[in-house]
């Protein structure tokens, strides 16, 4: 059974940047397409950006689109999220997910394989 982690969440103020790192372990054979959402409290969990397995096609919510970059590392098996220009409203707990969706098109939690546990991000105003 594979694992992802999480890591790179913290406090920053309206207007910085973070960094988040996620990597995938115990995973065997071809590469998965990939994600992040997150869940902001009291909301609904939703979809952030998703990357194709071979990272030649991305995926961004309107939120997101020009401030947010979702890469990956197949080689470290590591998948990343640069956040620039962060808002208070992107304050939430961001999860990495393997998706088991053909397309990263319309991606949605219904197509998730494996959660990480999360890592909250805290952006002050």
């Amino acid at each position: 059974q594979g694992r992802l982690q999480e890591s790179g969440g913290g406090s920053v103020q309206a207007g910085g940047s973070l960094r988040l790192s996620c990597a995938a372990s115990g995973y065997t054979g071809s590469p998965y397409h990939m994600a992040w959402f997150r869940q902001a409290p009291g909301k609904e969990r939703e979809g952030v950006s998703c990357i194709t397995w071979s990272g030649r096609g991305t995926y961004y919510s309107d939120s997101v689109k020009g401030r947010f970059t979702i890469s990956r590392d197949n080689a470290k098996r590591t998948l990343y999220l640069q956040m620039n220009s962060l808002k208070a409203e992107d304050t939430a707990m961001y999860y990495c997910a393997l998706m088991q969706q053909l397309t990263c098109a319309g991606f949605t939690s219904s197509g998730v394989r494996n959660w990480g546990q999360g890592t909250l991000v805290t952006i002050s105003s």
